[in-house]
């Protein structure tokens, strides 16, 4: 089984191009809540881990200091360029036992890990409960299988600013490519790692915002996620419209910060 293309090639190409803005200075939350995640498992030095949709190694390079020399970290990930900024980031750290992969979470054929790892990538994929079955069989007996997901509301009021102008100019692109509103809420995030077979499950929201200091760190926001995906579908000229709308509803507004809201689910395989 793999992801479909029109849906693989998608995620490939909006953030192959998200990553020149992807580790911007004004995006701290991706190292935010990839860190966090890892700061909940249970992991212990020796261990082996898997971080699927891994980025620019948010969540694999935190994972790779826990489990230590001894461990070993898989990021696999179906954007070149963002391996690319992992493995520089890898090195600059001096960690070597973490390596990054290109490939499809759906279609790898891997030995059970202590820990599987999906941060913000589990809505990429069409078939989500196929997904989580996918990487629950990669989960060894006592391992954890750990989902992250943005909460509600993510980014608001802001998102809502943006949307709007695409509207304006492009209303065939309104909320054409948002697919992490399809699963933003604790009991929808729980019904889907049950349906996954999943088991011993815990979901906990976690409320929080995200410093926007000046309007260029909101266009770089919009530029290093998952907004690049529309806006690299606009002419120039609707480029320009969205932006100039986009900086002028922080500076008039005041905005100084979003939310960023997040649900983070954690399943414990049995011992058999």
């Amino acid at each position: 089984m793999t992801i479909p293309p029109d849906a693989r090639d998608r995620a490939a190409t909006t953030y192959n191009a998200a990553a020149d803005r992807f580790d911007d200075p004004s995006n701290t939350f991706w190292e935010r809540f990839g860190r966090r995640t890892i700061d909940r498992l249970p992991l212990r030095q020796g261990q082996r881990v898997l971080d699927v949709c891994c980025g620019s190694g948010a969540s694999a390079i935190p994972a790779a200091g826990v489990v230590g020399p001894d461990g070993h970290v898989i990021g696999v990930d179906l954007a070149e360029n963002l391996l690319a900024l992992a493995r520089a980031k890898a090195s600059a750290c001096g960690l070597h036992n973490v390596e990054f992969r290109a490939g499809d979470m759906l279609a790898l054929d891997e030995p059970p890990f202590d820990a599987v790892v999906c941060v913000f990538g589990i809505f990429f994929v069409p078939d989500m409960i196929a997904a989580v079955r996918a990487l629950w069989r990669m989960v060894r007996p006592g391992g954890v299988l750990a989902v992250t997901t943005w909460g509600p509301r993510w980014f608001e009021p802001a998102s809502t600013a943006f949307w709007d102008a695409v509207c304006e100019v492009r209303p065939d692109l309104h909320k054409g490519f948002h697919p992490w509103d399809r699963i933003s809420e604790p009991v929808a995030v729980r019904a889907l790692l049950e349906q996954g077979g999943a088991e011993h499950i815990e979901v906990v929201a976690e409320a929080g915002r995200h410093e926007i200091p000046t309007p260029d760190a909101w266009w770089a926001a919009v530029l290093g996620s998952g907004y690049r995906g529309t806006v690299d579908q606009l002419d120039a000229a609707a480029r320009d419209h969205v932006r100039a709308a986009n900086m002028a509803y922080i500076a008039q507004s005041g905005l100084r910060e979003v939310e960023a809201n997040v649900v983070y689910a954690l399943a414990r395989k049995p011992v058999v």
